[in-house]
């Protein structure tokens, strides 16, 4: 199977666990304050890439490798991830998937610049495309921008904006730095802000009961939807142009509503069906770019 096919499967694939992620993050985080959740987050996916990394040979990373990774990091798990679990917490599960998915424009705006990629005409056909996908499957009409959900909802644009920034960096980092060290150093470098704001939210809010649904929650969001999704997301950058790998993004939202219809028993429209078709075939116009 050829690099950039797999690189296409691993965008899809780490979007797609993060499209079960908002229900789950919900529910914790009602137990959980977000920076505490983050940290827990943080530290079990570098427990399990850092093991990894340990377990096999793998290149060391130079100073100024090890020192961009740590700035990328910082970018994407303390002030992305950060952004997404306050915008996840003061908001709702329909703002965040329809906010979010303006990610891969930001990526194709910031692309130029930091990786001198250009903006090809089919490229900003397929993002449209898309983008017109996942308008039909979110349903915009079912979001809330009331006043009372401002700062929830200006957290979740915040969000997509600098995760954009850290995606195109990660690709820009892959060139030449050993993906599964960087990405292990990466996860490193969100801890010490989320454990500093996890430290006085617990001591200010506390933390709620601690059962053994929130138990399964907490290891998946750190171990699939950290180690297993961030590492899948940074090799689709690393084997993609960044304004390709980005529309992956878009399959969240997607399977966010498949699991609703399938857990939850809501109905699929034949809206959503149009929207997804809208989306793959926004995928296949710029992956044959």
């Amino acid at each position: 199977m050829k690099r950039p096919i797999i690189g296409l499967l691993s965008g899809l694939g780490a979007a797609s666990i993060w499209g079960g992620m908002y229900v789950v993050s919900k529910v914790v985080l009602d137990v959980i304050p977000p920076f505490a959740l983050l940290s827990l987050r943080l530290i079990l996916g570098s427990v399990v890439l850092g093991g990894i990394v340990l377990s096999r040979r793998t290149p060391k990373l130079s100073a100024h490798q090890f020192r961009n990774s740590l700035l990328v990091g910082f970018v994407g798990y303390a002030i992305s991830l950060g952004f997404q679990f306050v915008g996840t917490k003061l908001s709702t599960a329909s703002n965040g998937a329809l906010v979010t998915s303006a990610t891969p424009a930001f990526v194709l705006l910031f692309a130029p610049y930091l990786l001198s990629e250009k903006s090809t005409p089919r490229r900003v056909i397929a993002l449209i495309i898309s983008s017109l996908g996942v308008l039909a499957v979110i349903d915009p009409r079912t979001a809330n921008f009331t006043s009372s959900l401002f700062l929830g909802n200006l957290s979740l644009l915040a969000a997509a904006v600098t995760w954009a920034l850290y995606s195109v960096l990660v690709r820009k980092i892959s060139l030449s730095a050993d993906l599964l060290t960087s990405t292990t150093v990466m996860l490193i470098a969100g801890m010490p802000t989320s454990v500093l704001f996890g430290f006085f939210e617990i001591n200010s809010q506390g933390i709620g009961e601690i059962t053994p649904g929130i138990v399964f929650g907490i290891l998946f969001l750190g171990v699939i939807s950290t180690a297993l999704a961030m590492f899948l997301w940074n090799y689709a950058f690393a084997e993609l142009p960044a304004a390709v790998a980005s529309l992956t993004f878009f399959a969240q939202p997607v399977v966010g509503t498949l699991l609703g219809w399938y857990f939850l028993g809501e109905k699929i429209t034949p809206l959503f069906v149009a929207g997804g078709i809208l989306i793959g075939v926004g995928l296949i116009i710029s992956s044959t770019d």
